[in-house]
């Protein structure tokens, strides 16, 4: 049976550099997930094109835009990168030069050129869910974000705040601490 291997990461992406190659619909689309689910993040974009839409995007988040071809010295101080121009050779050019540098790559809607892939995500307050399908099936990873974010309850942000709270109050050892939280948390899991 196949299975999904990859595996799940948070990325403070404040504290990192992204370089998104690329100007048109799918720059934008990245960009847009990207910023929805962390609008503090660094972003760089580089094109000789960008849409209306993707600069009044870029100056609400700060994004730096690059008004240029693609070249590999935009690659230096980039942790992860994300191609997406029309170009097939552009993008697997970037690729090839992130792989040389170490550099984290994802060439949209290209799976064997990724090292990681941009998923569902589901996000209340402090709780995020991320959903992968390993590149199989965005449109799966979508309706399942669907799902999550209407069985989620609105007040599961509360929830986790106030169990923080609680948590620094235990007494004891980790493992005891982790007990006390587990009988705390079970009724999330039973069944009613």
């Amino acid at each position: 049976m196949e299975r999904n291997n990859l595996y799940p990461i948070f990325l403070k992406t404040a504290n990192l550099h992204v370089l998104i190659v690329g100007g048109g619909n799918v720059a934008e689309e990245k960009l847009t997930f990207l910023t929805k689910s962390s609008p503090d993040a660094k972003v760089t974009m580089v094109s000789p094109m960008f849409r209306e839409s993707t600069k009044k995007m870029a100056q609400l988040y700060d994004v730096e835009m690059i008004t240029d071809t693609y070249h590999a010295k935009y690659l230096m101080g980039a942790h992860m990168v994300v191609a997406t121009t029309d170009v097939p050779e552009v993008n697997i050019q970037v690729y090839h030069d992130c792989r040389s540098l170490d550099k984290l790559v994802n060439v949209a809607d290209n799976p064997p050129y990724c090292d990681f892939y941009m998923g569902g995500i589901v996000t209340k307050g402090n709780v995020k869910i991320a959903i992968s399908t390993n590149g199989k099936s965005p449109t799966t990873a979508k309706r399942l974000r669907q799902f999550f974010e209407e069985v989620i309850p609105e007040d599961i942000d509360q929830m986790v705040k106030n169990l923080n709270v609680y948590r620094k109050t235990l007494k004891g050892d980790f493992e005891q601490k982790v007990v006390k939280m587990n009988e705390i948390t079970q009724k999330l899991v039973e069944k009613v």
